[in-house]
């Protein structure tokens, strides 16, 4: 087989055709449809969760998207944090004091001692180190908590963009 005849056939063209590009977009959907598909892994109905989410992501604390969405403030705490947002109230060596804790190396009153929180916080921190976030879940809110509701960065005004640049 020559080359003549790999080349048999060929044609060539000025134009070429725009195929664009394959994407899927799953955001049509509501959040709490999008959140549906992991009910069965949330503290709360999907519907509440899409609440706790879209307050959450315009801004707003855990206290209140609680409120707004008639749960718990450690209810939305936890449904956040399986949705993959950090929200432990205590930092890395409170968190390595409770999971000296969790290990029974401290007992629960010193624990609570050493890290300095609350009986509440110390039990969200708990279950922030023995939960991890749901496989995939974050994907279904990750366009809510990126942008918030007012669609794009909630402190934009406050930011210097190139153009606020001078040279001296």
């Amino acid at each position: 087989m020559g080359l003549s005849d790999i080349a048999a056939g060929v044609e060539v063209t000025k134009k070429q055709q725009d195929r664009g590009v394959a994407t899927v977009d799953e955001t049509d959907a509501d959040l709490a449809a999008r959140l549906a598909e992991h009910a069965d892994a949330l503290p709360c109905e999907p519907a509440v969760a899409a609440t706790v989410v879209e307050v959450y992501a315009g801004g707003r604390s855990i206290e209140t998207a609680a409120s707004v969405a008639e749960v718990a403030p450690t209810t939305a705490a936890k449904t956040l944090h399986l949705l993959g947002e950090q929200v432990s109230p205590v930092g890395p060596p409170g968190r390595e004091i409770v999971r000296d804790w969790l290990d029974a190396t401290l007992s629960r009153t010193e624990a609570m001692e050493l890290s300095g929180v609350s009986e509440r916080a110390f039990a969200l921190a708990a279950y922030v180190e023995t939960h991890e976030p749901i496989p995939g879940a974050r994907e279904a809110v990750a366009a809510t908590l990126s942008t918030g509701l007012g669609g794009g960065e909630p402190l934009a005004e406050t930011m210097s963009s190139v153009s606020d640049l001078r040279e001296s």
